[in-house]
């Protein structure tokens, strides 16, 4: 079903090839129509080969599925690049599939700007293709998985469907789907009105609610130089990155008071923008030496905002401003965004639990004996919720860790945070970073296994770690299959 859903979005994107004055003997129009070849022959393949086994899903085969998929749609999703950009290394080719699929942002190539139209429409619609979770979108569009569905939208990170409230996980997926649909839509008019053409405006919006960062621009928004721009990408970034469930249910009528009360993640996640919003105001007043005026405010906005979504778009070279800024894009890229939407990293939720969670520690440090029940969303937490919240957060550091220590043992010539911010703009799936992959720069120079090993930590990151590393733990398939 993924390799099929594939096959339809390469079709589109020759669709939009030949739309755009590419003819039928250019090598993109030849990549695309080979490349929907071989996911067909895969997909029949597949269907042949499991056309007589049992199709119910349970939690093994479900956290199975969605990491084979993820990787399988990633290799497949590099056959375009592969097949049309000149002296392409098969690891770059993989790495941006996998930067389009995982909605990091973050780009192999040079001068994508001159890409063939059709390729730079698969490089956006990869990224929204990604953003609400290529399981998500065929548990929507598929009834034959009965409780499958509701298995594999769980697992899925960025769409987990299990928040609605009576209503099968099929169902919940396919809310989510038409309310992506339609803020993609109105993101795209906004986009057109603010002085795009519609081509950009499109690509543009997909990137944009996918919170993946993806631009036909080689400078990004800086190019358009355009604040109107701007201001509409802040907001449909941030709303792209808010809780879609509680969007669809604040519009959907019926107990907003109660949807108000119980969001606790979302009112966090605003105040951590205003604030931070506020510190870079102050942080480029310094660096300019101006008072506050539209430009330093809007230009702080947008980069808490890009940064905090995990988007990753840029409308200035921020490796250029002070130290104390740049610490604080940091620990946005670390928060991320709301839990249930596009946006990635450890999620306001996790953050916020793992707080409480110091917090009461420190109270049991003088009280034992008090207990001081830990509430989110209007819910009380159970010790099981709260301990699996620290392990995941102290899994993202240790892997992080590791993973720094691999690249600079891989690439011994890169500086400290050069290594730091290849390793946090791809496991935390941000895009830009610090120091060489700053927001003007690229992953170019690094070199091919390091890209790959790059590749796995931006599927790791978007898969939320487990799907993955269930993968590689034999030992666990057989003492508890």
């Amino acid at each position: 079903m993924v390799l099929l859903a594939l096959s339809g979005a390469f079709g589109l994107c020759l669709l939009v090839g030949l739309m755009n004055g590419e003819s039928l003997a250019d090598r993109s129009i030849h990549a695309f129509s080979m490349t929907i070849i071989i996911s067909l022959l895969l997909a029949a393949i597949l269907h042949w080969r499991g056309r007589k086994k049992n199709s119910k899903l349970y939690r093994r085969e479900a956290l199975c599925a969605i990491g084979l998929s993820w990787f399988v749609a990633t290799l497949v999703g590099a056959l375009p690049y592969a097949l049309t950009v000149d002296n392409c290394h098969l690891s770059d080719a993989i790495f941006e599939s996998s930067s389009g699929l995982t909605t990091t942002g973050a780009t192999a190539f040079e001068n994508f700007d001159q890409f063939p139209k059709s390729l730079l429409f698969w490089r956006s619609l990869s990224q929204w293709f990604g953003g609400l979770g290529v399981v998500v979108f065929f548990v929507a569009l598929l009834s034959s998985l009965g409780a499958g569905a509701k298995i594999l939208s769980s697992n899925e990170s960025s769409g987990a469907a299990t928040s609605f409230d009576q209503g099968r996980a099929q169902k919940g997926a396919l809310n989510l789907l038409l309310y992506y649909l339609g803020i993609s839509a109105a993101c795209s008019f906004a986009y057109k009105l603010g002085g795009m053409d519609w081509f950009q405006a499109i690509n543009h919006a997909m990137t944009t609610v996918a919170t993946g960062g993806f631009s036909t621009e080689s400078g990004s928004f800086q190019d358009f130089n355009s604040s109107t721009l701007e201001w509409i990408a802040i907001v449909f970034m941030a709303l792209s990155a808010t809780t879609f469930i509680f969007v669809i249910r604040l519009i959907g009528g019926g107990r907003r008071r109660t949807v108000l009360r119980q969001t606790n993640e979302v009112y966090w996640f605003y105040g951590t923008l205003l604030s931070a919003t506020a510190l870079l105001t102050l942080y480029l007043m310094d660096l300019y030496g101006q008072l506050p005026n539209h430009e330093i405010v809007r230009t702080a906005t947008f980069q808490a905002v890009s940064i905090m979504t995990t988007t990753g778009y840029a409308s200035t070279d921020f490796d250029t401003w002070l130290p104390p800024a740049k610490m604080l894009l940091i620990i946005l890229m670390f928060i991320g965004g709301c839990s249930g939407s596009t946006a990635g990293r450890v999620k306001v939720v996790r953050v916020v639990i793992a707080l409480r969670a110091v917090s009461s520690s420190i109270i049991h440090a003088f009280r034992p004996h008090i207990t001081v029940p830990m509430r989110m969303g209007g819910r009380i937490l159970s010790e099981r919720a709260i301990q699996s919240v620290i392990v995941f957060i102290l899994l993202m550091v240790s892997i992080q860790i590791i993973a720094m220590l691999l690249v600079s043992a891989n690439e011994p010539e890169v500086s400290f945070l050069t290594a730091f911010s290849c390793v946090q703009s791809t496991l935390f799936n941000i895009g830009p970073g610090f120091d060489a992959i700053g927001p003007t720069k690229d992953f170019h120079f690094l070199s091919g296994s390091t890209k790959l090993f790059l590749t796995l930590l931006m599927t790791l990151g978007r898969l939320e770690l487990y799907a993955v590393l269930v993968l590689f733990a034999p030992s666990v398939w057989k003492r508890y299959s």
